[in-house]
């Protein structure tokens, strides 16, 4: 697996957790690098911008978001 992660994971609590947990196991299962964060657009609006903003420059090609 490269260690550059190329898809971004986030999910607005933990509580999604048990549902977002299917995305990582596909991720692992075609061994594709991928990153986890828990940031609430309500509770934590500009971390969650600055994290989408900044994602293409990171190396993200793909966000899977729940809320």
């Amino acid at each position: 697996m490269n260690d550059k992660p190329v898809i971004g994971i986030i999910m607005g609590s933990d509580s999604d957790l048990p549902i977002m947990e299917k995305a990582f196991n596909v991720c692992k299962e075609f061994n594709i690098s991928y990153e986890v964060k828990i940031l609430s657009a309500h509770r934590t609006p500009e971390e969650h911008s600055n994290y989408s903003k900044s994602a293409e420059s990171r190396g993200l090609k793909v966000i899977i978001a729940a809320a």
